[in-house]
């Protein structure tokens, strides 16, 4: 398969302290915006969009980020990432990012809104040298459909592979079929509707980073469940239900900041989208 509807490429080097780009390349309906610097650590932003407003049937997206020693950016959506109706085949979504030793990326993209009919089929692949910091969100809501139903969209299937000094270290799948099997009770959505996940992958995870997530988690209050666990390798997943997404957004915010101050020193910018 050769014909993509939307490329991206993003090849970043840290230049005295701040990170650039050194290659920039983007076709069809994926583009990027111009680097935003939301303070002067020289960590470089970018915001991801999708001219086309949404994912339709027969749709192929694939992005690539190479991020090189010394390098810190963060990649996010400008909005949510809609799938329609998709009645022949799979919307697709491929992204492989390349992380060199001391360099620092967070993918927060915004959360992924698959609608009645709905197939959508994401890979990301990530490989990393020892000494770099990955982190990454996602949340999974159900559009509106005319019937009601909760869970209209027929399957969403969410691949995430990270590779550690060139060995496989962590494979997470989601697979929801609602098209197929009923996803509401035990072992599934368990009465929810909503899905969030967070993967983070640093040197500098222990005891302590986790015990304190479990507390922060804890005192949201909200109607939900969770899951924290520690990887294999140093880092940790998260996965969260909820009946919301302001719910999982503001757990993964106060994660995303205690995380931030503990080893960086400070509060993480907003991504407030413009």
């Amino acid at each position: 398969m050769t014909s993509w509807t939307g490329e991206l490429s993003l090849d970043l080097e840290d230049r005295k302290g701040k990170t650039v780009a050194r290659n920039v390349f983007f076709q069809g309906a994926f583009k990027v915006m111009r680097p935003i610097y939301h303070d002067d650590t020289g960590k470089v932003c970018y915001y991801l969009l999708n001219p086309g407003g949404g994912y339709l049937d027969g749709d192929r997206y694939r992005m690539k980020v190479t991020a090189n020693k010394g390098a810190k950016v963060t990649l996010t959506t400008q909005s949510a990432t809609k799938v329609y109706k998709t009645p022949k085949g799979y919307a697709y979504q491929e992204t492989d990012i390349v992380l060199e030793k001391g360099s620092y990326l967070e993918f927060l993209p915004d959360p992924l809104i698959a609608y009645e009919n709905a197939r959508y089929l994401q890979k990301n692949t990530i490989r990393m040298e020892s000494g770099a910091i990955f982190l990454y969100t996602d949340i999974l809501t159900p559009g509106w459909s005319p019937s009601g139903k909760k869970f209209s969209y027929h399957t969403v299937q969410l691949v995430n592979k990270i590779y550690f000094d060139g060995k496989l270290a962590v494979f997470d799948h989601i697979k929801l079929s609602p098209g197929k099997q009923d996803i509401s009770g035990l072992g599934f959505m368990e009465g929810y509707s909503h899905i969030g996940s967070m993967i983070v992958i640093g040197e500098q995870t222990n005891a302590e980073l986790l015990d304190e997530l479990y507390e922060i988690i804890l005192s949201q209050g909200a109607d939900m469940k969770y899951g924290l666990s520690e990887l294999v390798i140093s880092g940790l997943s998260i996965r969260i239900l909820a009946n919301s997404t302001q719910v999982i957004e503001r757990i993964i915010f106060e994660c995303r900041r205690l995380i931030h101050e503990k080893w960086f020193g400070m509060t993480p910018n907003s991504l407030r989208k413009y």
